[in-house]
């Protein structure tokens, strides 16, 4: 089955930036829509960004759009999640996933294989 391990994370000042990485084992890569999710304590898991197959379509979360950018090199079965001008408000869990469906979707029930996530911290 898929796993994935998610990296990257850290404590930044907010304004800052971080660059998230995700690792891809098993499966067939670039067969594969990823997306992001996070969580921070207290709320819901929130949908962040997804990519398609070649890297060409994105989708992005509203409470993100404008401020990260999600990639993918399927040369080395990775995914990425470049966040800028970021705010205390995105301090929560990242978390890596594929598709089900094999199609962009907000609709994190659609997304499986969750890795362990990597902690974000975005102090004021």
């Amino acid at each position: 089955q898929v796993q994935l391990e998610e990296s990257g994370g850290g404590l930044v000042q907010a304004g800052g930036s971080l660059r998230l990485s995700c690792i891809a084992a098993g499966g067939t890569f670039s067969g594969l829509v990823m997306g992001w999710s996070r969580q921070a304590p207290g709320k819901e898991r929130e949908f962040v960004a997804a990519v398609s197959r070649a890297g060409d379509s994105t989708l992005y979360g509203d409470s993100v759009k404008g401020r990260v950018t999600i990639s993918r090199d399927n040369t080395k079965n990775m995914v990425y999640l470049q966040m800028n001008s970021l705010k205390p408000e995105d301090t929560a869990t990242y978390y890596c996933a594929v598709s089900v469906l094999g199609s962009l979707s907000k609709r994190l029930f659609e997304y499986a294989y969750w890795g362990q996530g990597t902690q974000v911290t975005v102090s004021s």
